[in-house]
């Protein structure tokens, strides 16, 4: 019996791992897909920002999720073929949509969510 849920936990976190590369290579290509693969793997992250300001646009949860993926505004510009000056805008237009203070990080706020 203990064995069949060891085997279960491995097999879950397995799909996790996959699901996590999946999305990974999604936000790389910047791709519509993105946003519907999160929200099936991780349902109670979009609970939790709604939770706060249930007014956010798609392009502001995509946005949500590149900051959840630890992806740096050099990396998000990148991927998102604008300049890095603009990422650091929407970084503190969703600072204060979310009223998250600017002494927070907001990547750890968003590892905390």
């Amino acid at each position: 019996m203990k064995n069949e849920k060891s085997e279960t936990n491995f097999e879950d976190l397995n799909q996790k791992i996959l699901a996590q590369d999946e999305i990974t290579v999604l936000a790389k290509e910047n791709s519509p897909r993105l946003l519907n693969k999160f929200r099936l793997v991780y349902p109670d992250f979009f609970n939790k920002i709604f939770a706060i300001q249930p007014n956010l646009k798609n392009s502001e949860l995509i946005f949500c999720i590149y900051l959840k993926l630890n992806l740096s505004t050099k990396e998000i510009a990148t991927y998102t073929f604008v300049t890095p000056k603009a990422i650091q805008n929407r970084k503190n237009r969703l600072r204060k949509k979310l009223n998250i203070a600017s002494d927070t990080d907001i990547y750890k706020w968003f590892n905390q969510l």
